[in-house]
């Protein structure tokens, strides 16, 4: 009972740490775009003056993954012609991208691609169970004021793509196309299609109004359409564990491991799928055998019991594979002709399993915008108008890229004695339950899209962590533990959201392309 008293006033003092800060952050002149960089998109060679969509096309998408196919089926169902090209059309095996938030289901509702989820063994999620030090405490999604069938998904990522696909592909005004971009074509300043070669080694330009680039995180065509500041805090290592029950079921697990997270999550009947977070760029060697060795000595003993024998099965079978974790905040470069999306665009580390939910919330946002024009090709003012895109977007998306941001660098393990205070304050400050728990946890599902409350709940913990520092004695060793991990949560969340853009993410309305018009044919 103590506790929770003491979390609401912690919750109220961080309430006005928050508006001072926000304050102090907060920058009343208003950046224009930064200058285009025309020099790095490819030139096609055309002769004489471009009809825009020599084939038809209103719209040509590079890329069907989650993004891509969505944006097709979207885009088409509203009676665009739209023409995909994607370098792989045949069902991929990945390792990430298989847990859908609660959030991202409500925007495949909205999208008429709900139906996506069936037929693919997909396991329903209700929340999540937390791990550390041998304790647990299970957080449940605020779903009560939902219909029955909301709730997470977790599924084999390419059986969810190829559903997609298949979905957008039985429109008769969406075409799939398997091809590799090379380059976009620009006359003028403008974007007018793509280059690319066919499977059959062919090589041809496709011409649209717009040209959407969707080609997920190793993008090479994303330098002329954004300012790429791309790190890599580590690297997820997936092992699949079979026929093995988790401590509970229809729950995302998580493991405050040493030294940085452990994941578990069904995708499928039959399947949980494990992913060891490993800080850094560089993993133990796969080939060799250092890996597994890694794998079974130090990451198995840290797993909950039951999952035990399973993990190390799965480790013994061989299937191990990893991937980089990428971040990259979104810093547009607006191009008449083209528009950057997905993962091309904007990343977070995947640790909440936010990615889809917010390539599928802009897949709305754009779909808003693009209704009321019937045609596209006033391409500079298309693209002022398309500006509001990026202020539209910024609640969902920056409440996702900065929870997924501070939780991870909360959650990995440090020999600082402040950031171990931190880490133990959100484990215990989650337990509390009720809104200690539903808040941050309808943050992460996508569910209460709101920065705001974000910083609240972030600093609320912070401040909870410092009062149990000071009692029932403060000390002068305390009190300096307890200033330096106001210190370090500050110096956490601060640059994620000076990245995301202050202005954007708290107060969008103040940004004049906020209240852009649909541009009106002269």
């Amino acid at each position: 009972m103590f506790d929770e008293y003491y979390a609401i006033g912690a919750t109220f003092i961080a309430s006005l740490l928050t508006v001072i800060a926000l304050f102090w952050n907060f920058r009343s002149k208003f950046r224009s775009s930064p200058e285009i960089r025309s020099d790095v998109v490819a030139i096609a060679a055309v002769s004489g003056e471009l009809d825009a969509g020599v084939n038809g096309d209103d719209v040509i998408i590079v890329g069907a993954g989650v993004a891509g196919a969505a944006l097709a089926h979207t885009l088409g169902k509203d009676g665009r012609r739209v023409h995909v090209i994607e370098r792989d059309l045949s069902e991929q095996d990945r390792i990430v991208g298989e847990l859908l938030q609660p959030g991202g289901y409500l925007k495949l509702l909205e999208l008429g691609l709900e139906d996506c989820v069936e037929q693919i063994d997909a396991q329903r999620v209700f929340g999540y169970a937390l791990f550390k030090d041998g304790k647990d405490t299970k957080l449940a999604y605020p779903l009560e004021k939902f219909h029955a069938d909301v709730s997470g998904r977790g599924f084999h990522n390419g059986r969810f793509i190829q559903r997609m696909r298949e979905k957008a592909k039985s429109l008769p005004n969406v075409r799939l196309e398997q091809g590799t971009v090379t380059s976009l074509v620009e006359e003028n300043g403008i974007i007018k299609g793509v280059k690319y070669k066919t499977k059959a080694g062919e090589e041809l330009c496709a011409y649209a109004p717009l040209t959407v680039v969707c080609d997920g995180c190793f993008s090479n065509l994303r330098r002329s359409l954004c300012k790429p500041q791309i790190d890599v805090p580590s690297c997820f290592v997936g092992l699949l564990l079979e026929n093995c029950e988790l401590p509970y079921e229809n729950h995302g697990h998580v493991v405050l491991g040493d030294p940085s997270p452990i994941l578990f999550y069904r995708i499928s009947s039959t399947e949980v799928r494990c992913l060891v977070d490993i800080p850094g760029e560089k993993v133990p060697s796969i080939s060799n055998g250092q890996m597994a060795s890694y794998l079974k000595t130090f990451v198995a003993p840290q797993i909950p019991p039951q999952l035990y024998d399973s993990f190390v099965a799965a480790v013994d079978k061989g299937n191990i594979k990893s991937m980089p974790n990428r971040s990259m905040p979104a810093a547009p470069l607006p191009k008449p002709g083209a528009l950057l999306m997905g993962d091309a665009f904007n990343m977070r580390h995947p640790l909440t399993g936010g990615g889809m939910t917010v390539a599928l919330a802009d897949i709305v946002v754009l779909r808003d915008l693009l209704r009321p024009l019937n045609d596209l090709s006033d391409a500079y003012n298309l693209c002022r108008y398309l500006e509001s895109f990026y202020t539209l977007r910024k609640p969902v998306a920056s409440t996702i890229n900065t929870l997924a941001g501070a939780l991870y660098k909360v959650f990995r393990a440090s020999p600082d004695q402040a950031r171990k205070e931190m880490r133990q304050a959100c484990f215990d400050y989650l337990s509390l339950g009720g809104v200690f728990s539903n808040g941050p946890i309808s943050l992460l599902s996508g569910l209460n899209p709101r920065p705001l409350s974000l910083v609240l709940h972030f600093f609320a913990v912070a401040i909870f962590g410092v009062g149990r520092l000071l009692l029932p004695f403060p000390s002068p060793k305390r009190l300096w533990i307890g200033a330096r991990l106001i210190s370090g949560a500050s110096g956490i969340i601060f640059p994620i959201i000076k990245a995301e853009g202050v202005r954007k993410m708290f107060f969008p309305a103040m940004v004049p392309a906020y209240y852009r018009a649909p541009p009106v044919k002269s």
